[in-house]
């Protein structure tokens, strides 16, 4: 299909849905976009990372293309509701002096708030750098998907979305963080949350998971099917990079 994004270098930023080790699926939902769009993928995501890491992958992408890409994709959050990350501030604010309408006025102003142990500051911290790094590039942020129960033996056991973290929140905080950022970023969200039908927790959805007594947490290749369709057309209606 002939698209604005045919040929394009689109880099994958994440956590174990992306990762190219596939976990729990034979096809990621980036190799499903190549062949529906015809893009190539740089993929940078890695199991269990969270957003105090997308600093982290972002500087590998640059070290190793520089601004030869032409698009970001950052799928991640699911982990640090996992973790149970407290949510923080967006703004730190602190008083100073400014000059308005012919006179000095002494103002609260807001700055970003970049504190990796919340998750607005781990936000603020990865947005800055891939706005800066990465100005004439389109940046997309993807809203994980509903989470549902995983067992991985020992104490790895993650209970599904209708109980909440250690921190006490569900996970549509988490998400709304991220639609949020998107205003403050002024960048494009995919909310897969909403879009992508996907909902693990109601057994008809278990066809789309890895395994259905163990783990309703990675999508299999139905899947990352489903979430690069819904992709697909979200992408088709945003430019594919701005160089």
């Amino acid at each position: 299909m002939m698209n604005q994004w045919q040929g394009k270098k689109v880099a994958f930023l994440g956590d174990s849905i992306t990762d190219k080790n596939h976990i729990g699926t034979k096809k990621n939902y980036w190799q499903f976009l190549e062949e529906f769009l015809g893009i190539k993928a740089f993929v940078y995501g890695l199991n269990g990372w969270k957003w105090d890491g997308v600093k982290e992958q972002a500087e590998i992408l640059y070290h190793e293309l520089g601004n030869d890409i032409d698009a970001i994709l950052i799928f991640m959050g699911t982990n640090d509701f996992d973790n149970g990350i407290p949510i923080g501030e967006w703004w730190n604010i602190q008083n100073e002096e400014v000059f308005s309408r012919g006179r000095t006025l002494t103002l609260p102003r807001r700055i970003f708030n970049t504190d990796v142990k919340t998750f607005r500051g781990r936000l603020n911290h990865g947005m800055s750098y891939l706005k800066d790094h990465f100005p004439e590039q389109q940046i997309i942020l993807l809203t994980p998907i509903h989470r549902g129960f995983a067992d991985f033996g020992g104490d790895n056991v993650q209970p599904e979305e209708s109980f909440p973290n250690n921190s006490e929140l569900f996970p549509e905080i988490y998400i709304e963080q991220l639609r949020q950022a998107g205003d403050i970023w002024s960048v494009p969200v995919i909310d897969l949350y909403r879009l992508s039908g996907l909902l693990p927790i109601r057994d008809a959805h278990s066809r789309y998971f890895h395994d259905e007594k163990t783990d309703r947490l990675h999508p299999n290749a139905l899947g990352h099917r489903r979430i690069a369709q819904t992709l697909m057309y979200q992408m088709l209606s945003l430019p594919a990079g701005f160089r």
